[in-house]
């Protein structure tokens, strides 16, 4: 390919020797440029102008004049009148001048007695592996019997040593030939020969670069794209690193193996540094000086496997696949041993901790030298202050080998179970039993024993934890903080317990709960937040727990206190119909705390956003959990992302977007819902969705399960979830009444003496629709009244809408229209459409007459949908709508069919013109005026 240039060059020089001149070329270039394939296509030209051609290949020929040999044999096996035949002679012979002039006659004599026959062709692919003494030969070919009719072409890799042809080479009679590398043009090419298919520009371009287009290895590429399957575009070429690629990495490792060793070594470090270090580190690393180094980089980069970054010295691999061919080149012993070397080298060289310690976790060895200890340890710390406890734990283990318990430094294992106790248990526990009493550090000896505690309270061990807390008090009896140290891990033991619900129940039937504690001390503070929580949650001395919450959050700070401590006393509020304190709170302690685990953090968010769903605040709260679930992949939830997912399916159900509702549920399974009490909520969410969608027994099911397991962990506080005013509206879907009434008259009788207005609004709606006609108004009326008095927007926009529609059926128009035009405005600012245009229908039914814009506008779409359709419109695909709108796929795709079906359009093609239209004023259809 793209080898027209180079061929027109030598057809001219065998047309002047098929008419009887000489002529002497080179064939120059590196590894994989297409020298061999060059020169087999300039013999088959040269066999067309009738030229004889011989070839000889210089790999594989060690003996003196073994290449020469070779050929020489050729020569004389089929001419009518024999030159010299060729005699093998031995080295020591070789070392006579007689001898080789008497030789280098003869030679001469068989090439001249060959091209009698006619014009000749003599190739010597390899040439820069033929032994010296054959070097020597060819070279003087130019200096022998003139005007006789022979080419003689040789391929060489370029950068090779070879002084005796390189003198002669500067002489006139010689031609140099550089193949070039393949255009981007010839990229395309190749891949229609081996694909049928040219490949996208973007892939003809960044091939070009991944390969510097070295012919062999762009073949290799396309040929591994092709066996997985993946099409010829940028978006594979990028994906290529995540795949096994044989052809291609065959490839690499060919080439790398016809370079001298320092080239090698000087690739297997680059592979194994990775951009990590500078020329002089990866030079020691590969056994060689830094200028052998940097010539055997340049070497690398005529082979098209790495290139120098622009304006420094510095020098990375073309492509990530490129990377990985070298390492899976190497055995792994050997990569083992070669991150070794390089953790110590980087270590000399003052390298930062963190990528020290990527090479001793690549080496696969203990770390038994104080400095590879001193490295992971301090790597960990960083790890874990930036909440990649899991990474902390992978670089701690090395130092603490199975096996060689006594060997082990207590601080260091303590440290690891530490990091251990969120991520796996059983092994946290495993190594804080064995050397918790041997710390000698105060501080580090409580976190171990506090991580330990907590370790065993979750797996149900409750008996072990509280015996250690009992050994910890009497242990520390003299000493001045012993109640603050015994209250912070008292506060651990019951966070802990809230992951085991058999281990809750025990402790709460044996644990004190006292809230009588004055909170001057951290570990006041975060023991009466847990309380106060528990004790809202089971709805039991609710006032005192409220002030206990009252009392952390005043006292406490980010910086004295755990922000789950401060995060648990805003939960309390929240559980006492109080979301707007909680709220602030949860936003504080997500802008201000500076270090916060991954999973507190998304833990935070998830809670702001209920607290913002309670509030109505919509929009703000799908971006909470949108974040709150940002590291989460699909299919993969676990307990932790259980809330996030539940305000999610709220939120669209609040905005009447039942087809994002539908598609969120679709993807979380059944399978992964344990009896975890963070899933209660999403058994919440999915009955309502499910009763939103006209199935009232599927939706019941769930809502009586939630109530279940919300007594279970007795979490028996109306306003910890509102699933019972849910499972009444299913119960009233399928006629029940008496349940329904049964639910909310419970909701009430708990609400009302706690002063939880949000629930005591919502029970009394409950309570209207499920009684009597006649009391309906006066039921709503109170509720209205009562939800006045909260910050809950959306729940009082639902009941000025449930009770205008009671006002207007009982006869009492006017009032009717007043209260509904309320509820309207209130819908209409909540972005609560459904709601919204029931509203509307009650306001036409009671007389009214508000204006509405057809249906073909964009503004009948819901917010989502309006978001979604003008991304789509600004030729966004569904995979970046999803990432810049922190949805799923599926969900775009479920808001753009309802966007075609309302706006009455085919496809994007159509779309961009109804978005466009938006934009010159049209009146969208929710901006009613009466």
């Amino acid at each position: 390919m793209e080898r027209e240039r180079e061929l027109g060059v030598l057809g001219e020089l065998a047309r002047r020797t098929a008419a009887g001149h000489p002529g002497f070329a080179v064939i120059q270039g590196p590894d994989g440029i297409g020298k061999t394939a060059l020169l087999h296509s300039h013999a088959a030209d040269s066999r067309s102008l009738g030229l004889r051609v011989l070839e000889t290949r210089a790999v594989g020929q060690p003996h003196p004049l073994g290449t020469v040999g070779a050929l020489w044999k050729a020569m004389t096996s089929d001419v009518d009148s024999p030159p010299p035949s060729w005699r093998p002679m031995p080295a020591d012979a070789l070392r006579s001048r007689e001898t080789l002039r008497g030789l280098l006659a003869d030679w001469h004599e068989a090439v001249r007695a060959a091209a009698v026959r006619g014009p000749l062709l003599i190739t010597v692919d390899d040439a820069h592996e033929a032994d010296p003494e054959s070097l020597r030969f060819l070279a003087h070919t130019t200096r022998g019997p003139a005007e006789s009719p022979v080419l003689l072409v040789l391929a060489r890799r370029i950068g090779s040593e070879w002084t005796a042809l390189d003198e002669v080479m500067a002489q006139p009679p010689w031609l140099v030939v550089r193949p070039r590398p393949l255009t981007r043009s010839g990229i395309g090419r190749v891949a229609r020969q081996l694909t049928g298919a040219d490949g996208d520009a973007r892939f003809q371009e960044d091939c070009l670069a991944a390969t510097n287009g070295n012919p062999l290895l762009v073949t290799g590429l396309v040929t591994a794209l092709r066996e997985h399957g993946l099409a010829l575009t940028g978006t594979s070429l990028d994906s290529a690193s995540d795949h096994d690629l044989p052809a291609f990495r065959v490839r690499v490792a060919r080439l790398l193996h016809r370079q001298p060793v320092l080239t090698i070594q000087t690739a297997r470090a680059m592979a194994v540094l990775d951009g990590g270090a500078d020329n002089e580190v990866c030079a020691r690393l590969a056994r060689a000086d830094t200028t052998t180094f940097v010539r055997s980089q340049h070497a690398l980069d005529c082979l098209g496997l790495v290139r120098s970054s622009p304006g420094a010295d510095a020098w990375s691999f073309t492509h990530l696949a490129v990377r990985n061919a070298v390492l899976a080149d190497m055995s792994a012993e050997h990569r083992a041993a070669m991150h070794g070397r390089a953790a110590r080298l980087l270590y000399d060289s003052g390298a930062p901790a963190a990528q020290i310690a990527e090479h001793l976790l690549r080496s696969g060895v203990a770390a038994d030298q104080p400095w590879a200890r001193a490295v992971l340890r301090e790597a960990a710390r960083k790890e874990t202050l930036q909440g990649s406890v899991s990474h902390a734990v992978r670089l701690l283990r090395p130092c603490a080998p199975e096996g060689a318990e006594d060997t082990w430094d207590p601080a260091l294992v303590a440290e690891l179970g530490i990091a251990e106790s969120t991520v796996d248990t059983a092994a946290s526990i495993r190594h804080l039993t064995s050397v918790w009493d041997r710390v000698s550090r105060p501080d580090l000896r409580l976190a171990a024993l506090g991580a330990l505690v907590g370790g065993l309270t979750r797996t149900g061990q409750v008996g072990r934890a509280v015996a250690l807390l009992h050994q910890h008090r009497s242990a520390t009896s003299g000493l001045g903080q012993v109640t603050a140290s015994a209250q912070l891990l008292e506060a651990q033991l019951l966070m802990a317990a809230t992951d085991n619900r058999d281990a809750y129940t025990e402790l709460l039937r044996t644990a004190p709960l006292g809230l009588d504690l004055s909170g001057h001390t951290p570990g006041e503070r975060a023991l009466l937040a847990w309380r106060a929580v528990i004790s809202v949650a089971r709805m039991d001395r609710v006032p005192e727990s409220l002030r206990a919450a009252d009392t952390v959050l005043r006292r406490g700070t980010p910086t004295t206190d755990s922000p789950t401590s401060m995060a648990t006393a805003a939960s309390a509020l929240m559980y006492a119909d109080r979301p707007h304190e909680a709220e602030y709170v949860y936003r504080q302690l997500i802008d201000g705390t500076d270090t916060m685990f991954d999973q507190a953090y998304a833990s935070l968010l998830a809670l702001s956003a209920e607290a913002y769903e309670r509030l109505g605040a919509l929009d703000q709260a799908l971006r909470s959990s949108a974040k709150a679930l940002r590291k989460t992949r699909t299919a993969r939830y676990t307990r932790h992302d259980a809330l996030p997912l539940a305000v999610r399916l709220h939120v669209f159900l609040d905005q009447g977007d039942l087809a994002a509702a539908t598609a969120l549920a679709s993807e979380i399974p059944d399978a992964g819902i344990d009896d975890a009490w963070q899933w209660n909520e999403l058994l919440c969410a999915r009955g309502r969705l499910r009763l939103a969608r006209n199935e009232p027994e599927a939706a019941l099911r769930d809502l009586v399960e939630c109530g279940r397991r919300q007594r279970a962990w007795q979490r028996t506080n109306p306003a910890v979830s509102f699933w019972w005013y849910w499972a009444g509206q299913a119960h009233l879907s399928m006629g029940d009444r008496i349940a329904a009434v049964e639910l909310g008259e419970w909701a009430v009788d708990l609400a009302r003496p706690a002063g939880f207005l949000s629930t005591l609004g919502t029970g009394l709606e409950l309570l209207a629709e499920a009684g009597c006609e006649r009391d309906r108004p006066v039921l709503l009326e109170e509720a209205e009244t009562v939800l006045t008095q909260t910050r809950a927007a959306l729940v009082l926009a639902r009941v000025r809408v449930a009770r205008g529609r009671a006002l207007q059926q009982a006869g009492h128009t006017e009032a009717a229209r007043a209260v509904l035009r309320q509820g309207w405005e209130d819908t209409y600012a909540l972005g609560a459409r459904s709601l919204h245009a029931t509203a509307h229908q009650s306001l036409v039914a009671a007389g009214a007459r508000p204006r509405r814009a057809g249906s073909r506008r964009a503004g009948a779409l819901t917010r989502s949908e309006q978001q979604v359709a003008r991304l789509a419109a600004e030729g966004r695909s569904n995979a970046e709508i999803a990432e810049s709108l922190f949805v799923t796929r599926r969900t775009v795709e479920a808001h753009l069919t309802s966007v075609y079906r309302k706006l009455g359009l085919s496809g994007r093609r159509e779309l961009r013109g109804a978005m466009a239209d938006r934009g010159k004023g049209i009146t969208p259809a929710r901006q009613e005026t009466w």
